[in-house]
């Protein structure tokens, strides 16, 4: 049984699938995948984690909040960059383990790197060389600097 009153506990197949009740699975780490889009446009902005605290928070304030796997801390979107995700709606998958945010930007980008979108780059399908394949962009220019934006930060990524 989860600890947030938020959440119901999964019991039957039925409640979790075709309930009212919000009873989330969480991976062996604590976390489930979220896709945000763009609220108008549909546009796929990024992919991020949730845990317990962030999809409560996300609850709670309406504003995207994601765990980061590479920092290992709560991120609130924009609490550092100003490009705030103003969350318009919250959906669940079928069997509650996966959430999709539609979301209004501030300031009009999602990608730390810059761009609006994190999908910025695009793999050609039917490549067939021995080499690496070679991306494509489909964004040419950035929304914010992110030197400018993030001087202060610690490194959001490690490889």
């Amino acid at each position: 049984m989860s600890d947030n009153p938020m959440f119901a506990p999964r019991e039957t197949i039925e409640q979790v699938e075709e309930g009212h009740e919000l009873a989330p699975k969480f991976d062996a780490d604590g976390l489930m995948p979220v896709v945000t889009t763009d609220a108008d446009t549909g546009e796929v902005l990024m992919h991020g984690y949730m845990n317990a605290e962030a999809l409560t928070r996300t609850i709670e304030t309406g504003e995207a909040h994601y765990w980061s796997r590479s920092r290992e801390v709560l991120w609130h979107k924009g609490a550092t960059s100003g490009l705030v995700q103003e969350v318009r709606e919250i959906r669940i998958d079928d069997d509650q383990d996966a959430v999709w945010l539609r979301v209004d930007v501030q300031g009009g980008a999602s990608c730390h790197v810059g761009y609006r979108s994190c999908f910025y780059r695009s793999v050609p399908v039917g490549a067939a060389d021995d080499a690496p394949v070679t991306l494509g962009y489909e964004e040419t220019e950035k929304v914010f600097d992110p030197v400018e934006v993030y001087a202060d930060a610690p490194n959001p990524t490690k490889l």
